[in-house]
């Protein structure tokens, strides 16, 4: 087998192959979880389908995390091993870029199995492990500009700055002081969608719409 046989890199080239479509699935991920807990969808039916697409985007990107990793067990020329795949800053090739896409790999997992033990954790504790994502994110991006041999050809730039627009305005829009909102809106999701829900049939029976802002003022009768 000669040395410019792909079949002679074919784990390596597998390994990347996965490495694109993770990042690109903790993009949308985030993308679409930032989305959700700013509220920014409100049709009805739609803020569920959209909680489920986000559950199993989350799992996918890990799964090809993972399977990124232990591809390069079959690789000739790296030979990471165990250890190398799964402990930071161990493996003799680019260790830094190498570890922090590993710290960021776990750090997904944590963030992605918290699905199944959310009802012992408690909410609270989920949703301040799901801030853990942004540094998943960062991490990736990182890890494939270091040490993706791809990292500066326009394929992989794109891949990287598609999904990293809509995140950073939507972390932008999540996180922005909302003075006017807060004084208008009630104080928790929950207390706005049961406000609404009270005064959507009140609203309706006067034949008015529906405002877009629950008023702190008395409920029209």
């Amino acid at each position: 087998m000669s040395s410019s046989d792909p079949g002679q890199h074919v784990y390596w080239l597998a390994s990347r192959a996965l490495g694109v479509v993770a990042i690109v699935l903790v993009g949308l991920t985030v993308g679409l979880g930032l989305a959700m807990s700013a509220r920014l969808v409100r049709r009805p039916g739609l803020p569920g389908w959209l909680k489920v697409s986000h559950e199993a985007l989350s799992l996918t990107a890990l799964l090809a995390i993972a399977g990124h990793g232990l591809l390069l067990l079959g690789d000739s020329y790296l030979r990471p091993g165990l250890a190398g795949i799964a402990i930071p800053f161990t493996t003799p090739v680019q260790p830094l870029w190498t570890g922090l896409g590993i710290v960021g790999g776990w750090l997904a997992a944590i963030v992605g199995l918290s699905f199944y033990v959310r009802r012992w954790i408690g909410t609270r504790l989920w949703r301040k492990l799901h801030y853990l994502t942004f540094a998943v994110y960062a991490l990736a991006v990182a890890h494939t500009i270091g040490s993706g041999t791809d990292a500066h050809s326009a394929w992989m730039i794109a891949a990287l700055v598609v999904p990293a627009v809509p995140v950073a305005f939507l972390f932008a829009y999540r996180f922005m002081p909302e003075p006017i909102a807060a004084a208008q809106l009630p104080a928790s999701p929950e207390a706005a969608d049961q406000a609404a829900a009270t005064l959507r049939p009140r609203y309706a029976s006067a034949s008015r719409p529906m405002p877009s802002a629950i008023s702190s003022g008395p409920t029209p009768e």
